[in-house]
């Protein structure tokens, strides 16, 4: 009996799986609007292949895979079968290259098909909303297939097209951060405003102190661990500059001229930005390659010296697990989230993200048999977000998961291995600098165009 209606129940699930995102046929999905849950579901995939990845580059997986009886190519066999699997390919860098190689041409796929989408009418929507069971085996057979392509000049060649991404997708997740950061200083001073409850700016307040509290502490530590008296003179640039442009934008934010054209901008903005910044100038000192400036965590922590004797002779142990990387990882993931259900009236970064103010319109919320509200359709008038714009957005949140999963080390196809590289520091610090520029331009942009509408 079980067992039938667990049958029953997988069966009115279908329609979800193959059918529009709305599911107005079955229960199975949650009584949102059409947009935001096939946002939702595409991160999904987006999480679910950088958990694939994170599983893949675990550490001794390669050694748990090859005590499997006939599995491994050279690992334990059966007598009788040859093992098949090279399992130097399926976990570590090179199986995270092929998994997020899949999911870039798998969003990049989907940006290309959904160009010019306007409303949900188009029939193209059809497929940006529905057949989600075709579009993961789609998924699968791309992520299969990559895991056939030859090494050869592969990582390497691939590697570049991961710092680009990466570059593009670290400013894509400071304008989230500036967006999140003006919608939640505007709807905490309305609501202050309203309710006559000072408790609104006090806990305005205490965020901005928290902030900057943990901006200046990043400072001090950077100085403290990352530079040297004789020594490191780049990292102390990076550190001073980053340092001095904060204290720039922190300044040019509670200007009165700024606040007469920007009401609602501040120091909990400046102070998240500020934050953020220390953070991609910490994830860029821990790509530099010269190891006197740039001690692991563990090093610091267990007060061991990490200077190697000499300095080229050979790569050592690659870490692939780091604070910095799990505090990226962390930011990916709200970054993601936020992307998937943001309905912001900032109309600078609704440009920029090719959003629309608002929830959309078009549909309400339909009411099954059974009492319960179902998802709706609210894009037939026109669509809340640009559909090819989302995906190229996941494409490069894929590349960005690939670098950051590989802490940036740049393959080396003469010995196999993976070595920091200062490119990689210089991507990360000049990504810092324009997301900096970038946030001191939405600031004083209405002072320039005054006649154009920036709020």
């Amino acid at each position: 009996m079980g067992a039938c209606l667990a049958l029953c129940s997988l069966a009115s699930c279908a329609s979800c799986l193959c059918g529009s995102a709305p599911c107005l046929l079955c229960g199975c999905c949650p009584s949102s609007n059409n947009s935001t849950i096939t946002r939702l579901v595409f991160s999904f995939f987006l999480l679910m292949g950088t958990m694939v990845s994170v599983i893949m580059i675990l550490p001794g997986m390669e050694t748990q895979l090859r005590k499997i009886p006939g599995f491994c190519q050279g690992g334990s066999s059966i007598p009788g079968f040859e093992n098949q699997v090279n399992c130097d390919v399926i976990v570590g860098y090179k199986s995270v290259y092929r998994m997020c190689f899949a999911m870039t041409c798998f969003f990049f796929l989907f940006c290309v098909m959904m160009i010019r989408v306007r409303s949900s009418k188009d029939p193209r929507a059809s497929l940006q909303n529905g057949f989600w069971f075709f579009k993961f085996l789609i998924l699968v057979g791309i992520t299969v297939g990559a895991f056939f392509i030859p090494d050869g000049t592969f990582h390497t060649v691939w590697f570049y097209f991961g710092v680009v991404g990466s570059f593009i997708f670290i400013l894509i997740q400071l304008i989230l951060l500036i967006d999140f950061a003006h919608s939640w200083n505007k709807v905490w001073i309305e609501n202050a405003e309203n309710s006559d409850n000072k408790c609104w700016y006090a806990g305005l307040l205490s965020f901005t102190v928290l902030h900057y509290a943990l901006a200046i502490t990043a400072v001090v530590l950077f100085y403290i661990y990352y530079t040297k008296p004789d020594d490191c003179t780049d990292h102390k640039v990076f550190i001073s500059l980053n340092l001095i442009f904060c204290l720039i934008i922190s300044v040019v934010s509670i200007l009165p001229k700024i606040q007469e054209g920007q009401p609602h901008s501040g120091l909990l903005q400046a102070s998240l930005i500020s934050l953020y910044t220390m953070y991609v100038t910490w994830s860029a000192m821990t790509n530099n390659p010269n190891r006197k400036c740039n001690p692991s965590l563990l090093s610091l922590v267990s007060n061991v010296s990490t200077i190697e004797p000499s300095g080229d002779s050979g790569t050592g142990q690659v870490q692939w697990w780091d604070a910095q990387g799990i505090v990226g990882l962390i930011i990916f993931l709200f970054c993601t989230l936020y992307a998937s259900i943001r309905s912001s009236s900032n109309t600078q970064v609704n440009k920029l993200m090719q959003t629309e103010e608002g929830g959309g319109s078009g549909g309400e919320s339909v009411v099954g048999e059974d009492g319960v509200r179902r998802a709706y359709d609210n894009e037939e008038d026109g669509v809340t977000y640009s559909y090819s714009f989302f995906h190229f957005h996941l494409c490069l949140a894929s590349l960005y998961i690939m670098m950051t999963l590989t802490n940036w080390y740049q393959p080396d196809t003469t010995t196999q291995a993976m070595q920091s590289t200062m490119p990689a520091v210089w991507v990360k610090m000049a990504s810092s600098w324009l997301g900096l520029g970038l946030y001191l331009w939405t600031l004083i942009a209405p002072l320039l165009f005054p006649e154009r509408d920036f709020s």
